[in-house]
């Protein structure tokens, strides 16, 4: 036990007053606490190793399983792309026909309307025919009717002036095939005469055109006016626009016919 202790004073004396005992001692317990921090690192290692292994395999397990997914995915895109080729080319036929079935349409449509040009060249020619024949039918009924205004003309002095407008009116009913009708409208603004009054005008159809007619013994340059004012008045009251304006008289003055010329109204006289 003494020696024990004296052991200890001697260790503690030298490491107090010999340097180079001290430091030896000191890298001595170094040592050993590296070798204590190898042997713990060799054990941390050991541990990281296993993981890493386990890893390894963990990472293997999984390229393996992603490079069966891409296999299995490169084989369906295959397939896909094969089904695609086959509904592209199932489409393509069908483009095809419905191109040709188009075209067929068209030509079929072009034929159509060949035909219906042609008849409506043909429909054209006969209504112009008509129109020509209507045409020669009305100038022989105005020469018919200049007649009649020349021999009522001639009896004038027998006739009065109603008997005169009655029997013109009838004859264009007679002769031409005109419906004449009386048209009356009171004018409350005064436009034709320059006072409120009414107003009457006879009216001639025929095929369904509207003409405005004035019947007098004597025509003179105010009533071409007059009567013009009247015509103005019925399209502005009816909303109708007569197809024309025709003075029937068997006597005329002759600034009432330039008048009749500037008004643009057809006027049958033989005097």
């Amino acid at each position: 036990m003494q020696s024990t202790v004296k052991l200890k004073r001697e260790i503690l004396r030298l490491l107090k007053e010999d340097e180079e005992f001290r430091y030896a001692v000191a890298g001595f317990l170094r040592l050993e606490e590296i070798l204590k921090g190898f042997a713990k690192h060799d054990e941390i290692l050991a541990k990281h190793s296993e993981e890493l292994v386990k890893l390894r395999e963990d990472m293997n397990k999984g390229f393996a399983r992603h490079d069966a997914e891409l296999t299995k995915l490169r084989e369906e895109m295959v397939k896909g792309f094969a089904k695609h080729d086959e509904i592209l080319a199932k489409h393509s036929e069908e483009l095809v026909k419905l191109r040709e079935d188009m075209n067929k349409g068209f030509a079929r449509h072009d034929a159509e309307l060949t035909k219906l040009r042609e008849d409506m060249n043909k429909g054209f020619a006969r209504y112009d025919e008509e129109l020509i024949k209507l045409r020669e039918d009305m100038n022989k009924g105005f020469q018919l009717l200049e007649r009649h205004i020349s021999a009522l003309g001639a009896r004038w002095g027998l006739l009065s002036e109603t008997a005169f407008r009655e029997g013109l009116k009838g004859l264009l009913e007679k002769e031409l095939k005109f419906k004449i009708e009386r048209w009356i409208n009171f004018d409350n603004e005064g436009y034709v005469y320059g006072f409120p009054s009414q107003i009457e005008i006879d009216i001639a159809i025929h095929n369904e055109k509207t003409i405005l007619i004035e019947i007098a013994s004597h025509i003179r340059q105010s009533d071409v006016t007059i009567f013009k004012k009247k015509a103005e008045f019925y399209k502005k009251s009816t909303g109708k626009t007569p197809e024309k304006l025709m003075i029937i008289t068997p006597y005329i003055e002759e600034n009432a016919k330039e008048a009749c010329v500037k008004h643009n109204i057809e006027f049958y006289t033989k005097v």
